[in-house]
């Protein structure tokens, strides 16, 4: 009988938190362990009880190892590592997902029968202190494999020159409505969306910044958002300032249920995303995906990793978010050809099924 293949996943979020990164490392572990693969995850409690974590841990077809967060954070490191160093000899194959994970992946000695992947998403590369630059860059170096989820992420690493490094293109996995109809044109109120943390890298205040220009063309327009309401005292703000508030509506965080039908009201997904001030980017943009699989088209930010996820011209049209008469071309033009727009959207979603995308990830381990 062949033996499993252990492996072992270290990732800095999972569910069922909110995370892109975490939402990534259950696809590999849900399918890994599906493919029969014997899988455990070392992650963070992030909910003070825990109690959310048990329940949903306990649903999962693998073993979580969960550590809880401290206060000095230097406990939680601390733990994390104590944990990693007692599983090393049971696995086979260790994948870091984030970047307090790559740190520990580049510190960890293994046997020269096991094997070291780096997964980057590229928030962890823009890191404003040199000093922990340094540190992810020399962990990476520490790798015998390095796995980027889009071609953009993958250039933030040139400078490393690596020869063991491959893009595999992010995955998405949402339990979609029967009655999906690919439209023939936008509502009668132009309904525009985000979904995702409300925050500077995923550029919701790109999308209210054009607001008075689309406007102009749109007048009966409301712009959706869905998702944590981190910022959101600072979006409002900045919609009274430039008196478009009554065309905002923000909805927060909100069930898979309602996220579903905010999302078939909706007409557009914006995600204007751009690098923040401490240097985090986009490294991908699942949320497009999601979208675009119940028929929606999508206008997404240049120069980052949605670059990867709109097939511009043809599944949405990619802009430079902070020039507001790119942005109002672009939805003009996916307004006029709705219908296409439309159903290349649907089209292009399919590509991106982790049934697809674990494959490449199947035959990386077993070379």
């Amino acid at each position: 009988m062949k033996t499993k293949t252990k492996l072992l996943l270290i990732t800095s979020e999972f569910p069922p938190q909110p995370g892109g990164i975490g939402n990534h490392a259950w696809q590999l572990a849900k399918n890994f362990a599906e493919r029969g693969f014997q899988v455990g995850v070392i992650t963070d409690q992030r909910s003070a009880e825990g109690k959310e974590e048990e329940l949903f841990d306990a649903a999962q077809d693998f073993e979580v190892y969960r550590t809880p967060r401290h206060s000095p954070i230097l406990k939680t490191y601390v733990e994390r590592w104590r944990k990693l160093k007692q599983l090393t000899k049971k696995y086979d194959v260790f994948i870091f997902s984030g970047k307090y994970s790559l740190w520990m992946g580049g510190a960890l000695k293994i046997s020269s029968q096991q094997q070291k992947i780096a997964v980057l998403h590229g928030s962890e590369l823009g890191l404003s202190s040199s000093l922990l630059k340094k540190l992810t860059l020399w962990s990476i170096r520490q790798m015998h494999e390095v796995v980027a989820v889009s071609n953009y992420t993958a250039s933030l690493v040139n400078e490393l020159n690596l020869k063991n490094i491959s893009v595999f293109l992010n995955g998405f996995e949402m339990a979609l409505p029967k009655d999906i109809q690919v439209p023939k044109s936008v509502s009668k109120n132009l309904q525009l969306i985000t979904v995702g943390n409300l925050s500077q890298r995923k550029g919701q205040h790109n999308v209210v910044k054009a607001l008075p220009k689309l406007l102009k063309k749109f007048p009966q327009l409301t712009y959706h958002i869905v998702g944590i309401p981190t910022e959101a005292e600072q979006l409002i703000t900045l919609a009274q300032e430039l008196n478009v508030a009554e065309h905002l509506k923000i909805h927060g965080q909100v069930s898979e249920k309602k996220k579903l039908s905010l999302l078939q009201d909706s007409d557009v997904f914006m995600m204007l995303s751009e690098q923040t001030d401490n240097g985090n980017v986009e490294g991908f943009g699942i949320a497009i995906l999601e979208a675009n699989a119940l028929a929606l088209p999508a206008i997404g930010a240049k120069n980052c990793g949605i670059e990867d996820a709109i097939d511009s011209g043809k599944s949405g049209v990619l802009v430079d978010p902070h020039r507001p008469q790119e942005i109002l071309e672009a939805l003009s033009q996916i307004e006029q050809e709705y219908a296409i727009y439309s159903l290349n959207a649907s089209n292009w979603s399919k590509d991106f099924s982790w049934d697809q995308r674990i494959k490449p990830y199947l035959k990386l381990i077993k070379k």
